[in-house]
């Protein structure tokens, strides 16, 4: 049986947060050991290859290692596939936290766990061939896997273009993007209308001129009815691919495998038009729908929750310091709130120094202040200046947060 295991600080995650917290607790003297559950340390890093606003790249490969290497240079213990089965707060205010190698117990523990994918449910769904978009991310990108010759991709959000550009660089063609069918669980996914504001938040990086000039143009509910009404059914093309807004999937089919989806005209409220199925060949389907935090922890520590649509769902109750109400238990990255890579890592700076900061006597602690102060700044800049806003409204729903975390000290 594996011998019990001692750390200043365990932090779950070994995302942007989780590793960017542990090189700033790590400098701050601490002990420091990273877990996660995934072979290799940079989570959804892993997957991400995109040209941004300047016309340099992102390569979260790259920046993976980078944040790996910088995390074991400061002394941080990072060990990859390791799951995390139970915690609970002993009455010295220490974490014990049970793993699949063996026991752990620590002074301060931070959840960096990321976000998981949510899909809607389409007719077809199980064949061999559907996947979520983003596993036809990581194999493209990571495993260099190409996960078919022609595929068509149901759902649209700010997730499912990104990579659906980075999906065509691979040279994988894609049939369309369209609409999921709508039905009980699809809810805003299935509404032109709903689908059409979300993707004018990210019209800026339309590889199209026409679309980029032409979005500021929509900002009244009256030229979005007009719009959507005029909407080509054959869709406009996005990296080659046709972004079908008029047209939903009603059915994946195929026998022992994926060969095809069965497509439809749909009207502005969503609605079939009878009479307009036709069917598209194709061997992979990828189900596009947005992330949700991934909080299971915190709810078993017994932490406090908040429900923000904006943010991506339920998530743990926190200030602008990375503290939950429970005592010495911290969070961040997409945890707290879906958002960018980059507001992920320098929300694991502000962690990793409060920790330090906590764990510290006060003369010790009080030299933390300034650099708190620094990183706090820092978030705050990595979120004005995002690239992409998964949500409108993130900076207010995330100040209201932090009042509602005021006087909730466990």
């Amino acid at each position: 049986m594996n011998a019990e295991k001692r750390t200043d600080a365990l932090i779950v995650g070994a995302g942007p947060a989780g590793l960017s917290a542990a090189t700033a607790a790590a400098r701050c003297g601490m002990s420091v050991t990273v877990l996660d559950e995934y072979p290799r340390e940079g989570g959804r890093l892993l997957g991400q290859l995109h040209e941004e606003s300047k016309g340099n790249w992102w390569n979260g490969l790259r920046e993976a290692h980078r944040l790996s290497e910088q995390a074991q240079h400061a002394g941080a213990s990072v060990r990859t596939g390791v799951s995390v089965t139970g915690l609970e707060r002993e009455e010295s205010g220490d974490w014990t936290v049970w793993t699949s190698a063996g026991l752990y117990r620590a002074g301060a523990l931070l959840l960096a766990t990321g976000a998981a994918e949510s899909v809607v449910p389409v007719p077809g769904w199980t064949l061999p061939g559907v996947m979520s978009i983003g596993a036809a991310q990581v194999m493209t990108n990571v495993q260099r896997v190409k996960v078919g010759s022609r595929g068509v991709v149901i759902g649209m959000s700010v997730l499912a273009m990104a990579i659906v550009s980075e999906l065509r660089l691979a040279g994988i063609e894609l049939s369309a993007i369209v609409l999921p069918p709508r039905h009980a669980l699809s809810e805003r996914a299935s509404d032109p209308r709903s689908v059409l504001e979300s993707l004018l938040r990210f019209a800026h990086l339309a590889p199209r001129p026409t679309l980029r000039i032409g979005a500021p143009l929509m900002g009244s509910a009256a030229i979005r009815r007009l719009v959507l009404s005029c909407y080509p059914k054959r869709g406009m093309q996005i990296w080659n691919t046709p972004l079908q807004l008029r047209r939903a999937a009603l059915e994946i089919v195929g026998t022992e495998k994926v060969e095809g989806v069965t497509l439809a005209d749909i009207r502005v409220d969503g609605s079939v038009i009878p009479g307009t199925e036709r069917f598209v060949p194709a061997d992979f389907v990828c189900l596009a729908g947005g992330l949700y935090p991934l909080a299971e922890l915190a709810a078993l520590a017994g932490c406090p929750f908040r429900y923000v649509p904006q943010l991506g769902g339920h998530v743990p109750l926190h200030d602008e310091r990375m503290r939950t109400p429970l005592s010495r238990l911290y969070v961040a990255g997409n945890i707290t709130g879906v958002e960018s890579a980059k507001v992920a890592i320098a929300q694991g700076t502000v962690a990793g120094l409060c920790m330090a900061a906590e764990a510290n006597p006060a003369p010790d602690a009080a030299e933390l202040e300034a650099p708190l102060e620094e990183a706090m700044a820092e978030v705050r800049k990595a979120r004005q200046e995002a690239l992409i806003q998964f949500q409108p409204g993130i900076a207010e729903c995330r100040e209201e947060m932090y009042r509602a975390r005021v006087g909730q000290q466990a």
